[in-house]
């Protein structure tokens, strides 16, 4: 008969261990408009234009303008339509 082999299992370390992923800080314009997606920039924009469309294709997305001129950002909501 056959002997089935058994397979060497070795412990994992901390040093074997997968690393968290990192975390990239999102850097704000000086100038302009910057888009912000749950929480994180994503582009940055000269006009404050296309954030309404895209929470129309994506609404379960946290879509937010960024003003760097006001040094604030607003939400995008859906209006309901009637």
């Amino acid at each position: 008969m056959r002997q089935q082999r058994r397979q060497r299992t070795t412990p994992i370390t901390p040093s074997r261990q997968a690393a968290p992923p990192r975390t990239v800080p999102s850097r704000l314009p000086e100038m302009g408009y910057a888009l912000i997606v749950d929480g994180r920039a994503k582009s940055e924009f000269k006009m404050k234009e296309g954030a309404d469309e895209l929470k129309q294709r994506f609404p379960m997305l946290q879509i937010k303008v960024y003003d760097a001129e006001a040094n604030r950002s607003e939400e995008i909501v859906l209006t309901p339509a009637h």
